[in-house]
């Protein structure tokens, strides 16, 4: 192991996120509030404390899989243990444990709070707290590739071990130039909706805060009651829109720009079972809003698809209480929280793209059964699925599912309820955000024992870097010299 290496790269990403943490600043002293000086000492603090390990170290020696591990968990773990401080600092917490589970939820795109009052909180800290979904959801090792590719840092390794899917989509030969267009198509979306929300009459703070917690499905709002807030249906649809798109794979997305044709999306098979099962399940959960609740048509189509849609992208934006849906409404949400978003979005979860291999797998070993003799091979997009993606799907796919078990029992044993206890489990390890009972929509994490804090932070990260990049680190194996 090169702990050299190691050190080296948590120096720069300590480095981005002092850096980072000058802008809330700037909001701070615009609006008047008091906590413009904790990010200027902390986000000083912070850079140098960076700038110190990476000259002290240096990328020096042989960079492999087992450093690239090593620092993409670590660089997460460093980001959310540095990034918590300027809640104790500005007082917005007491507790450590409440500010890290808050910083975890914000990098991790998880949306989960424990701010009981967010419409208390002082400029400064929204931005931040609304920045660290940013920053997260294109990925902190992502934006470390595209700034810092001269330093010759094994980044395909680093950008395999953050990327979500099963599979690491390289745009350009170099990795570097890969991360750089992924940015650059994150933040040309990123302004088009920031644009888009200030025409119809959002402020422009809150029009840059909700487009972050939008395009990086984080679900952070400057609002106790979401966007459910804003009463402009459009401002709703423009949100539903960018969702969508946020939960599709940014490959297509620049593909789409590139060409300047929408051909790629409906050649692609993960995204039309993405479109399909969103427009399927709007519908279901429509008709049954309208036939309940006596909603107009429009209204339970619009409050129909954006929760769906937020849902499906771990967003986590609300705009109605689904806690107090009908019960087939609840099971098409829980559900949906099983799902995510496609490969090589911001969304979490297992993702549309494993769902496709697990239904392509399935309906192949049903026809092996009907023709036992046939040579049969499972393809999506005209393309074979390698033998080692499927066992890895397989395997991701029953280690989620066991954690999910075994967590919710943890969780029913520090108190909560069995709703509380299972939703809490999906909505952090899938970084959806809201579940239902007492962590539903209208509610928050702030009662959980500080212990389930923690662990739920802990099955936040394991969600946002898919199992493995975290759990490999736990093998005595890993390191060994």
């Amino acid at each position: 192991m090169n702990y050299r290496v190691i050190t080296a790269s948590l120096g720069v990403i300590l480095m981005l996120i002092g850096g980072s943490m000058f802008l809330p600043l700037g909001w701070s002293l615009y609006y008047g509030d008091h906590d413009w000086p904790v990010f200027l000492l902390w986000g000083a603090v912070t850079f140098l404390a960076g700038l110190v390990a990476f000259k002290a170290t240096g990328f020096q020696g042989r960079f492999q899989n087992r450093e690239a591990y090593a620092v993409v968990t670590l660089s997460w773990l460093a980001a959310s243990l540095f990034g918590a401080v300027p809640y104790l600092l500005s007082g917005t917490f007491v507790s450590y444990g409440d500010a890290f589970f808050e910083t975890m939820s914000g990098f991790t795109t998880t949306g989960a709070s424990v701010i009981t009052d967010i419409e208390s909180l002082p400029h400064g800290i929204l931005f931040w707290r609304s920045l660290t979904h940013w920053l997260g959801g294109m990925g902190i090792i992502v934006l470390f590739l595209a700034l810092l590719s001269s330093l010759g840092v094994g980044g395909l390794q680093m950008f395999k071990a953050e990327s979500p899917g099963p599979v690491a989509e390289k745009l350009k030969p170099r990795i570097s130039d890969t991360a750089k267009v992924l940015w650059y198509t994150y933040l040309v979306l990123t302004v088009a909706e920031t644009v888009l929300l200030k025409l119809l009459g959002m402020p422009l703070f809150d029009a840059l805060c909700h487009t972050f917690g939008t395009l990086a499905t984080g679900g952070f709002s400057t609002k106790n009651a979401s966007i459910g807030h804003y009463t402009d249906p459009l401002i709703h649809w423009v949100i539903i829109l960018f969702m969508f798109l946020a939960g599709a794979n940014f490959a297509l997305h620049f593909h789409a720009f590139q060409n300047r044709s929408l051909l790629c999306y409906w050649k692609n098979s993960e995204f039309k079972l993405y479109t399909l099962l969103v427009i399927a399940s709007t519908t279901a959960v429509a008709v049954l809003l309208a036939a309940t609740s006596g909603q107009p048509l429009e209204a339970a189509i619009r409050q129909a698809a954006f929760q769906v849609v937020s849902i499906i992208t771990t967003t986590g934006y609300a705009t109605a209480d689904f806690g107090s849906w009908p019960p087939l409404g609840m099971a098409l949400l829980v559900a949906l929280m099983f799902v995510g978003g496609c490969s090589g979005s911001t969304g979490g979860s297992i993702k549309v793209g494993r769902i496709l291999f697990l239904l392509k797998q399935c309906r192949l070993e049903l026809q092996k059964a009907l023709h036992p003799r046939a040579i049969l091979v499972a393809k999506i997009d005209g393309k074979s699925i390698p033998g080692d993606i499927l066992v890895n799907v397989l395997q991701f796919f029953f280690i989620y599912m066991a954690i999910t078990g075994i967590s919710t029992v943890l969780m029913a044993a520090l108190g909560l309820d069995l709703v509380s206890a299972f939703t809490s489990v999906a909505a952090t390890l899938g970084n959806v955000g809201p579940g239902l009972g007492s962590v539903g929509p209208v509610s928050n994490y702030s009662h959980i024992p500080l212990a389930g804090k923690y662990y739920l932070a802990f099955l936040m990260l394991l969600g946002r870097l898919e199992l493995y990049t975290v759990l490999v680190i736990f093998l005595p194996s890993f390191w060994e010299k």
